[in-house]
């Protein structure tokens, strides 16, 4: 199985445990995600299957759509209510108050992600920290926000909302920020994520409900693409991931690489104008493996060479006596 799966997420799972699951069911070795949703959280997960891990990243890019649960007058050290209460400052909200505040969050804004979250300082994830009670300074990054609504006012201390972001965004972080500019504290109660780019939770199946049927092949995604038909000559330059020039393809788009028999054999991307780049993240091991193949080559000329001079000085000194 080489493809991806669009999977409905339940709370309180890991995201590692929804991939250790699906290994399980469909016995795979290779299977990964896209982007990690917390335990609290429900939704969309899109996971990569077989050879697909290696282009989880064309999904890395994708804006991400929620829904959820704000709950006013707290903060939570997870930024969450599953965390512990640290301060308390109840203020009596109005729904034009909150809607007023969502809308100043429309655009660019530097973010700082949460101590609980799995950004890596030091070598170290920033939650490990968190757990250990280390407040870790961190810089901010810069997101955006696309849509940021309130669905429901249930009263002056909860509501519900749906957002849409840009990647790199933090929801627990945008609810505390919010939670700042209406002079309070918040934390998400809820939180399910609609897409990811293009893909929405529409489409995706429970752990329980899903089946080979329901991956995404290779082919399926890239069947839009432009896309190149290469001989056993060129196949064999590709696996060792050579460049590519306007010889085989024009276009200003990335493409992929078929053999004779249609078997899709690479994903390239534009490098200059007619120059085109090997999804080396895809075909790293095959680069390290032509190496160590070519400085063994190397090596050995080097060493008949030497052996032909040892030789060759042998006849020298023995025609001299």
């Amino acid at each position: 199985m080489d493809g991806f799966l669009l999977i409905n997420k339940p709370k309180g799972m890991t995201s590692h445990d929804v991939v250790f699951k699906i290994k399980k069911k469909f016995h795979l070795d290779k299977v990964g995600h896209t982007g990690t949703l917390d335990p609290f959280a429900s939704g969309l997960m899109i996971l990569c299957l077989g050879k697909a891990t290696k282009l989880a990243y064309l999904f890395s890019n994708l804006s991400k759509s929620y829904d959820g649960t704000i709950v006013f007058g707290n903060h939570y050290d997870t930024y969450d209510t599953t965390g512990l209460v640290e301060q308390t400052k109840i203020v009596e909200l109005k729904s034009n108050e909150i809607s007023s505040a969502m809308n100043h969050f429309i655009g660019t804004y530097d973010q700082l992600p949460p101590m609980y979250s799995a950004i890596k300082i030091k070598g170290k994830k920033l939650y490990e920290f968190a757990r250990q009670g280390i407040e870790v300074e961190r810089n901010t990054r810069q997101v955006e926000i696309f849509d940021f609504k309130m669905l429901k006012f249930i009263n002056p201390l909860k509501c519900t909302f749906i957002t849409s972001v840009s990647k790199g965004t933090y929801i627990r972080s945008l609810i505390v920020d919010l939670a700042e500019q209406l002079n309070t504290y918040a934390a998400l109660e809820t939180l399910n994520r609609l897409t990811v780019g293009s893909y929405s939770l529409n489409y995706a199946k429970t752990l329980e409900e899903v089946t080979k049927n329901d991956m995404i092949s290779l082919e399926m995604y890239f069947k839009d693409f432009p896309a190149v038909v290469l001989n056993e000559y060129l196949i064999k330059l590709v696996k060792n991931g050579v460049y590519l020039d306007e010889r085989q393809i024009e276009t200003d788009q990335p493409f992929v690489v078929y053999d004779e028999n249609l078997q899709m054999i690479a994903y390239y991307e534009v490098k200059n104008i007619n120059q085109y780049k090997i999804d080396l993240r895809s075909y790293k091991k095959n680069m390290i493996l032509y190496k160590m193949e070519y400085e063994e080559y190397s090596l050995h000329k080097k060493r008949t060479s030497l052996e032909r001079k040892k030789k060759y000085l042998k006849k020298q000194i023995k025609e001299l006596k």
